[in-house]
């Protein structure tokens, strides 16, 4: 969990910064932490959307700029072509819904995390699909 707190270091949100380590037989695959897609403006030089419309934490995952760390990480392990299936994610919040739906399609079996996030759609996704979920 240290490894994804230093990795959310990395993030240029204004609202919360969120890392995600993806795991498996104890090596580390692939890491991500939420911010705006390469090549992009940061938020925290361009200014964050969803604070100028107003948009409440765990709502309209739409209107925002980036991606979170848990996407970054998968898209990261795509990039190079490195295979997830049966890997475990530690995260340093809970999961999204929109989170929670990729990390189950990509065959992640359990999801480390410690800080809360208002999603409770989220935890449904992951106890129907069979996923491990750990509150650290």
């Amino acid at each position: 969990m240290e490894i994804a707190r230093v990795v959310a270091t990395r993030s240029s949100c204004l609202r919360r910064q969120v890392g995600a380590v993806v795991v498996k037989n104890r090596q580390i695959l692939a890491t991500g932490y939420n911010g705006v897609p390469r090549g992009l403006q940061h938020c925290d030089e361009r200014g964050c959307l969803r604070d100028q419309l107003g948009v409440p934490s765990g709502e309209r995952h739409e209107l925002c700029r980036g991606l979170h760390a848990e996407q970054n990480a998968i898209v990261q392990a795509a990039y190079h072509g490195v295979a997830i299936s049966g890997a475990e994610v530690y995260c340093t919040h809970q999961p999204c819904v929109v989170c929670a739906k990729m990390l189950v399609n990509a065959d992640i079996v359990a999801v480390y995390f410690s800080g809360p996030y208002p999603d409770p759609l989220a935890m449904e996704v992951f106890q129907e699909a069979g996923t491990k979920l750990v509150a650290m």
